[in-house]
């Protein structure tokens, strides 16, 4: 696949209007990537989770988790749809919550997005582009899309609350409440080749944030192998 090909990926996906009305500071940067070394968790992403939690905790010694600034501006989102960021958290504190006790090692994929996440303090998802159903979209939910996730160790469809915002592709929701919980169905795994990451930034310096995060990530992904290939795209508001 050539890097025409990945951008292809990226030229269907879409924000609905809808979404910017609640957040007009919304920005998303999607990257697409392709001859992925999948695996396990392994000394390398130990590491960048090390120098994450590092990073953290210096920060979380003056500050708690909710008075981060992208956190706070997160916080203000989830209201905006009636979310209680207190009992759903957004991505990024969710992470930020679990720098004293260490944060997760699930794969070497989801851990370098998590390590970026933490350093630039902004919620960073990770998708299998090969269980996708057609391009990512971010909408406000009718309330009918599936959701894949796991409930009592058990697989069980849910479905997002009315107005919810969420990612989605053709076959239902991938991401509930913005970046709250992904679904099971797209989930990266130590088998996955090819990936999208969808970077969330909220603020007057979204574009910023988001580019920075984003070129940190490409350049990580790069190092994994000299086969693979990203593209990206930014996605901003209309009058932006």
């Amino acid at each position: 696949m050539t890097t025409s090909d990945l951008a292809s990926q990226l030229a269907a996906s879409t924000i609905n209007p809808q979404v910017y009305t609640l957040r007009p500071d919304y920005v998303a940067l999607l990257i697409v990537a392709d001859n992925l070394p999948g695996g396990p968790s392994d000394e390398a992403s130990d590491g960048w989770l090390r120098d994450a939690e590092a990073a953290a905790a210096a920060r979380l010694a003056t500050d708690a988790p909710e008075d981060r600034p992208h956190v706070a501006l997160w916080r203000e989102a989830f209201r905006s749809f009636g979310a209680k960021p207190q009992r759903t958290r957004n991505s990024l504190e969710a992470l930020l919550r679990r720098v004293p006790d260490g944060l997760p090692r699930i794969n070497r994929l989801a851990d370098l997005y998590n390590a970026v996440s933490i350093l630039h303090e902004v919620p960073v998802g990770g998708e299998d582009l090969d269980r996708y159903v057609g391009a990512a979209r971010l909408i406000r939910a009718d309330g009918s899309e599936p959701f894949e996730t796991v409930a009592d160790g058990q697989a069980v469809i849910e479905h997002p609350e009315p107005g919810e915002v969420v990612w989605a592709d053709d076959a239902g929701a991938t991401c509930r409440r913005w970046n709250w919980r992904q679904c099971t169905r797209t989930q990266l795994t130590p088998a996955t080749t090819r990936a999208l990451f969808i970077i969330d930034a909220l603020g007057p310096d979204a574009v910023v944030t988001a580019t920075a995060a984003g070129g940190d990530l490409e350049a990580r992904l790069a190092a994994l192998g000299p086969t693979v290939r990203t593209a990206r795209r930014l996605l901003t508001p209309p009058s932006a």
